[in-house]
């Protein structure tokens, strides 16, 4: 990796490309027992090192602070014991689930005699570039490693000690197992020139995925010259409903927006019904104030919170609000009719990430799971649900807005590709 660095940028970006060409056609093949082996190797790297990542991480979040970065941003570098546990976690999830690799779906037999179905295989080799967190090299490594796929890993320059020394587990684990260590490589270089030759190399990268801020997410869609898999932000909301459990729904909203103000699932737009407002936004306002929530609403809603919020936390929604992803102890608030108005609200100004109904009624829950536009929608649970672990994935690359490929969060399935195969006995076409 050292002589790596010493090389021109672009160079540099085409020897790490066609190492990982070579090295996908390699753990492409490789049996699950392999695989799942470098996992577990892996999860067990992460424990033992837990201490000494500490040391790289705390360079990182030295010069984060020095540098300006607003306190969410610096909370999303942190490396915690917690934090690498739940990556160990992951890869213990992914080692033990079943290997979709090479699984052959839908397989029929034809009118003609042949036998036709498709084949589920890797991708071959992806790019993710991502901001800030860290343990996202573990996750999109893990990812990788279960897919059977290489992978060039492009982390953020605020990140850059931590990513190192998490990419040599990765690599660690990988010779452990006998795969290549080029399955996974991270980017050596914090030249953000990099990054354009990263999303402009089809002969060796096959699909891009860009993790971070709008800014970032906007430019790579605009300059790649391969597939990306994205989602822009997330202004996820929160329905409450009439009628509903209000204890039910005090909870879940508070857990939805203020468990952690910083991932994208987090919730950024509350919707509730106005049969059920004068009891509710009182309870929840409250909550939010004693965390020091600002709350952004329409004038009913301001006038429903002003009982229990200090004046400082209540301002009046502008449109903008409506489609805002605040990362941070802020929430829009609206009063709507009911189910209908809730709805549309949501496939207005919704970035179609996540979104959440609390309800008693089953016709409300079955009408908003159908027609809402979001690639997760939920009844009766919290927005911050959304994630590749907790939906039992292992881990997740992203979470895709898009509609092809994959959408939701994106585990191994989503880096896989499916080919048709058929079976024959010599059969020939008329």
């Amino acid at each position: 990796m050292n002589a790596l660095t010493e090389l021109p940028t672009a160079d540099l970006m085409q020897t790490l490309g066609l190492h990982a060409k070579q090295a996908s056609t390699l753990i492409a093949k490789a049996p699950a027992a392999i695989k799942n082996k470098a996992l577990v190797a892996l999860a067990r790297l992460l424990r033992e090192h837990t201490e000494a990542l500490q040391t790289p991480n705390a360079e990182d979040l030295t010069r984060a602070r020095a540098a300006g970065l607003s306190e969410p941003m610096v909370d999303r570098l942190k490396l915690s014991p917690k934090a690498l546990e739940t990556c160990a976690q992951g890869c213990e999830q992914l080692a033990a689930m079943p290997d979709v690799i090479g699984e052959v779906l839908g397989l029929k037999q034809l009118p003609s005699g042949i036998r036709v179905g498709q084949m589920r295989v890797p991708i071959g080799v992806f790019g993710m570039i991502y901001e800030s967190r860290p343990n996202v090299t573990i996750e999109a490594a893990s990812l990788a490693i279960k897919s059977g796929n290489a992978c060039i890993l492009r982390g953020g320059s605020e990140a850059i000690a931590s990513n190192r020394a998490l990419a040599a587990l990765v690599r660690a684990a990988l010779e452990e197992a006998g795969l290549p260590a080029d399955a996974v490589q991270l980017v050596p270089t914090t030249d953000r020139a990099a990054v354009g030759h990263l999303i402009a190399m089809p002969a060796f990268v096959d699909v891009i995925i860009p993790r971070g801020g709008k800014g970032l997410i906007e430019r790579i869609s605009a300059e790649a010259k391969v597939p990306v898999i994205k989602h822009l932000d997330g202004n996820c909301h929160t329905y409450v409903d009439a009628p509903c459990d209000l204890a039910l729904a005090v909870k879940v909203t508070d857990n939805a927006k203020t468990q952690k103000y910083s991932p994208c699932n987090a919730t950024e737009s509350l919707l509730v019904a106005r049969e059920v407002a004068g009891e509710f936004l009182p309870r929840i306002g409250a909550v939010f104030a004693a965390k020091g929530v600002e709350m952004r609403g329409c004038p009913e809603a301001l006038r429903l919170l002003a009982s229990v919020a200090p004046a400082h936390l209540l301002k009046e929604a502008t449109q903008a609000d409506w489609s805002e992803e605040y990362l941070a102890p802020i929430i829009s608030v609206k009063v709507v009719e009911g189910v209908d108005e809730a709805i549309a609200h949501i496939n207005r100004y919704s970035s179609h990430h996540t979104d959440a109904i609390l309800t008693n009624d089953h016709r409300h829950a079955q009408r908003f799971l159908r027609e809402v536009d979001s690639a997760s929608v939920m009844v009766n649970t919290s927005t911050r649900f959304a994630d590749g672990f907790e939906y039992g994935l292992g881990a997740e690359i992203g979470i895709s807005t898009d509609k092809f490929h994959a959408r939701g969060p994106v585990g191994v399935e989503g880096l896989t590709s499916l080919k048709y195969v058929v079976l024959g006995e010599g059969e020939v076409r008329a």
